[in-house]
């Protein structure tokens, strides 16, 4: 599998750089090739993916040679595929959507988070969560869509080929409660049950005590991507309030790959921090009877 958005960030990157080579800006690359000059820009934006006809007009001008205009044509058809996340994607809402482009053509996932990851989220904890988020959602939300959505993205953890996958959480993350106690030892137990179990999935924590070296604070979840190919680029994506940042050049990535490094160095050991959530998930209050959101 790929992921479509890498390829058409690749593809503009790829674009950008042919175009310096031969002098050519957006405008007189529009008037060369007759295609739109906005279309021409949304191109090299990462936007959409050209068609055939048009990167082949492209290339024409560009005087692009035969290795490399098979292989930009190759990523310039896979910067159309579609995945099976556009169906969920007015439920899933874009940021779900385009964390499961993303994960599908990934090598290897590293995520930071304040928060229980989505990767490896019960039902009943993103149930809860779904719900708690529900206002930030447009009007034709469908919560059991998004759900569905979410465990459908989880596959990708098991399938054959798919990616490692390293989460770590910020003690925080553990402690805050973000769903009813028995929901929470539920899913602190399925996250023992995963780190133990699954060869490809390590879970560490990040301890509240823990001075991080050079003493940084992260300030929000970051996620990183790696990709088979050489030539796509690692991507960051950084959790924010409103539409979330994706990083894909080496000079706006590599401040949050140090940092990765960093609070790699400063949390407890795989072994360590499974320890550590099953603790937590005994101090869990037994007989809740509160409400559900």
């Amino acid at each position: 599998m790929i992921s479509p958005y890498v390829r058409r960030r690749r593809l503009a990157a790829e674009l950008k750089q042919l175009m310096a080579e031969h002098g050519y800006s957006a405008v007189r690359l529009a008037t060369a090739t007759r295609i739109h000059r906005q279309r021409i820009s949304q191109v090299l934006n990462g936007h959409l993916g050209p068609s055939d006809a048009e990167m082949m007009l492209i290339l024409e001008k560009l005087k692009v040679g035969d290795r490399r205009w098979e292989e930009i044509m190759a990523v310039t058809r896979d910067c159309r595929e579609r995945g099976w996340w556009e169906k969920f994607r007015d439920e899933m809402g874009p940021q779900q959507a385009l964390y499961a482009d993303l994960e599908a053509g990934a090598r290897a996932i590293a995520e930071y988070q304040l928060m229980v990851p989505g990767l490896l989220q019960i039902p009943a904890f993103t149930d809860v969560r779904v719900r708690a988020n529900r206002g930030t959602r447009p009007e034709h939300f469908d919560p059991a869509r998004a759900i569905e959505g979410r465990a459908l993205r989880q596959r990708v953890l098991g399938r054959t080929g798919g990616p490692s996958y390293e989460v770590i959480m910020d003690e925080q993350a553990v402690r805050r409660p973000a769903a009813p106690p028995d929901v929470v030892r539920a899913q602190l137990q399925h996250l023992v049950h995963l780190g133990r179990d699954r060869n490809r999935i390590t879970i560490r924590i990040l301890p509240l005590s823990a001075p991080l070296p050079g003493y940084v604070v992260p300030k929000s979840s970051f996620f990183t991507y790696r990709f088979p190919d050489p030539k796509d680029p690692i991507v960051v994506a950084v959790d924010t309030d409103g539409e979330d940042l994706v990083l894909t050049t080496p000079a706006a990535t590599s401040h949050y790959l140090d940092l990765y490094q960093r609070i790699q160095q400063a949390a407890l050991s795989p072994t360590d921090s499974l320890d550590f959530l099953a603790t937590v998930a005994e101090e869990q209050p037994n007989n809740y009877a509160g409400n559900r959101p």
